[in-house]
């Protein structure tokens, strides 16, 4: 007797009371782009829907992420002052740390995070100090870890190092614990690729390498079982989550590095899965709550506990809702 599983009869209820996946917005982060200035709440081209907001705007987008109830926000700041060693991203009063004071004062309850890089904040466009040429990563870690603290005292809850140089975390640990900051979590972009996706977000933040590429420090596409040792490594250095990016991409790597690991882990929906789902749904070809969902279940069914995704308030609209 072949017993085949009976899907026709049963009501939508059943179906989502014994869905094997399911989202939440406590699960999703969604990534802002703050710009410094005043005033400011500009579309980003390559980005439809998504913009740029000055610290004093802020508060507006903020709002609706609080009604949403999602799972917290990270911070993306774009300076008006850029040099060779990306000292605004660690001043009192850069952007990040404004924006990140205004959130606390405004929402305290919010769960803020700061990405913590030097691609934003310098001249050459690199995550990391340029000696002769090329990348330094050991000179590297300090500045880094100089970020992590001025974002932690300005109110940040989570600190999020994503220029992937070598011992970024344990650089990061370490000075956040000297400074009193032992309460500040580190999700760390420990398995970040050298992806062709992260296009539009370099418009959006400014932040496209001036010479060279970032295939020296960042992760070769080919590579699982490096993922794997980097997200072990992190983890040992003090990582209390760890970020797989890009997304829908790496659904086996995703799945890999969740298997390994005894923290959380988080898949960041990048910029250029963003906007091709964008520009296709635009021109009418797929229907974009649809298109948008699915994406988001396919990365939380391959192991994601945290998704970061600028789809991230829809998708808790839509959930509170009722139709997810």
């Amino acid at each position: 007797m072949i017993i085949r599983p009976r899907r026709l009869r049963v009501t939508q209820a059943v179906r989502d009371m014994t869905a094997e996946t399911r989202l939440s917005p406590s699960m999703l982060v969604y990534p802002v782009f703050i710009r410094e200035g005043h005033g400011i709440i500009e579309d980003i081209p390559a980005m439809p829907g998504q913009k740029r907001y000055s610290p004093d705007t802020l508060p507006r987008i903020l709002e609706r992420a609080m009604k949403c109830h999602i799972g917290g926000v990270l911070f993306f700041g774009i300076p008006e002052h850029k040099d060779d060693s990306g000292s605004q991203a660690w001043a009192d009063d850069g952007v990040i740390q404004q924006a990140i004071r205004t959130a606390k004062r405004e929402f305290p309850d919010l769960t803020v995070i700061g990405d913590v890089c030097l691609c934003e904040y310098t001249s050459h466009g690199h995550c990391g100090l340029i000696r002769g040429g090329h990348v330094e990563n050991d000179p590297t870690l300090e500045v880094l870890a100089r970020v992590a603290v001025s974002q932690s005292e300005a109110g940040a809850d989570i600190v999020a190092p994503s220029a992937m140089m070598d011992g970024q975390t344990g650089a990061i640990r370490s000075w956040l614990d000297a400074s009193g900051c032992n309460d500040t979590l580190i999700m760390s972009y420990a398995v970040k690729y050298a992806s062709a996706f992260y296009g539009p977000f370099r418009e959006a933040a400014g932040s496209a390498p001036s010479f060279g590429d970032r295939k020296t420090y960042q992760m070769d596409p080919r590579n699982v079982r490096e993922a794997v040792k980097e997200a072990l490594l992190d983890v040992q250095e003090g990582a209390d989550i760890v970020i797989v990016k890009p997304g829908l991409p790496y659904l086996d790597v995703l799945k890999t590095v969740k298997g390994s690991v005894n923290v959380p882990v988080a898949s960041y929906s990048v910029s250029g899965e963003y906007s091709m789902m964008k520009a296709t749904c635009a021109n009418g070809w797929l229907n974009e709550r649809n298109i948008a969902t699915e994406a988001t279940i396919c990365l939380a069914r391959s192991g994601a506990d945290i998704i970061i995704t600028y789809y991230a308030l829809e998708l808790s609209e839509w959930m509170l809702e009722g139709w997810l």
